[in-house]
């Protein structure tokens, strides 16, 4: 099959009128329901970033970004028709092509949403990859997540280029954010997949997000065994890099965005959604706010136990050392 050619989607299954509560990881859902509680508190975003934000930025790529349409960038139009087809979105977003070396996609905005490719992803992934990016961001805007995205990158846009000192004040807000934004990215590469049914395609756009060239083959299966390495190798102090590394970063690492998405198909739960087993957006959430919350507390109490048995392992290696040393010394 040619990189641009497409895999027979006629058997993708349409699910009408999914709830993104379906792939929504329940950290994510959580920390942004937290966020939703504060009364006023989108309120007040909406009307303080949308006098300035939203504008200037449909501006900004309106005069210098390629607008993707019937004649623009037609075969990526063709995808996004398809995508909000099988996610059921039924106001198709604008979406755009920016002159950018580095690998990513966005949706951005405050009440209107739109999605910016960046110009070297269309490079490097081909046109199903491209597609797998174009339902993660379709992701986004369907759990409502772009006006905190667009919060969040308008911070760090005034708090390190314009009041740097100002910084230092939010920290916490922009540290909160950032961790919510990683969950957020796991939330929608299961939307990605729930858009592309094929889990290759999904894992090697992320493949190739981390590290992928123009016309270099990479091998997914050698990935796969990557992101084994990364989540079950290492020592404490490896542990406690991965943790240091992830701070500041908007996304997970891609390793581990593989591994959390081979652990949700593994659940069943991709199964069920594709057997019609989902819920619907008109239907009622059911589902206490406190069970995310718990789920989300088991997820970071297990990694913790992680942390914790590998520093049970380290002390143990550390005595044996310890007494292998005092011994040969009584020895001599």
């Amino acid at each position: 099959m040619d990189d641009n050619d497409s895999k027979d989607t006629s058997q993708r299954r349409v699910l009408t009128d999914i709830s993104p509560i379906a792939w929504e990881h329940p950290a994510d859902r959580a920390a942004l329901n937290a966020l939703r509680k504060i009364p006023g508190f989108d309120l007040a975003l909406r009307k303080v970033f949308g006098m300035f934000g939203e504008r200037a930025i449909r501006l900004a790529f309106k005069a210098n970004a390629v607008r993707v349409s019937e004649v623009q960038y037609p075969w990526v139009h063709e995808r996004l028709l398809r995508v909000c087809e099988i996610l059921d979105l039924e106001e198709v977003p604008e979406l755009y092509v920016s002159q950018t070396p580095v690998v990513n996609a966005g949706a951005v905005g405050l009440g209107d949403p739109f999605i910016v490719l960046n110009s070297s992803m269309l490079e490097v992934l081909n046109r199903d990859e491209t597609e797998a990016v174009i339902a993660h961001e379709v992701g986004h805007i369907l759990s409502g997540h772009v006006l905190y995205r667009t919060l969040l990158l308008l911070l760090m846009k005034l708090t390190v280029f314009r009041f740097p000192l100002a910084g230092i004040a939010v920290l916490p807000i922009l540290l909160a954010l950032l961790e919510w934004y990683r969950k957020s990215e796991l939330s929608c590469d299961r939307a990605a997949l729930l858009g592309m049914q094929d889990p290759e395609i999904v894992m090697s756009s992320l493949m190739k997000l981390a590290g992928g060239t123009r016309g270099e083959p990479l091998d997914l299966d050698a990935f796969i065994a990557q992101s084994d390495e990364y989540r079950e190798g290492g020592d404490l102090l490896d542990s406690v890099y991965k943790v240091l590394n992830a701070i500041g970063a908007t996304h997970p690492f891609a390793v581990v965005r593989v591994a959390e998405l081979r652990d949700w198909i593994d659940s069943g739960t991709y199964e069920r959604i594709m057997a019609g087993d989902y819920q619907r957006r008109d239907e009622a959430d059911m589902r206490p706010y406190r069970k995310d919350v718990e789920e989300a507390m088991r997820g970071y109490t297990d990694s913790a136990h992680e942390i914790f048995d590998e520093v049970d392992a380290a002390v143990d290696r550390l005595k044996s050392k310890v007494g292998d040393v005092w011994r040969k010394s009584r020895e001599t």
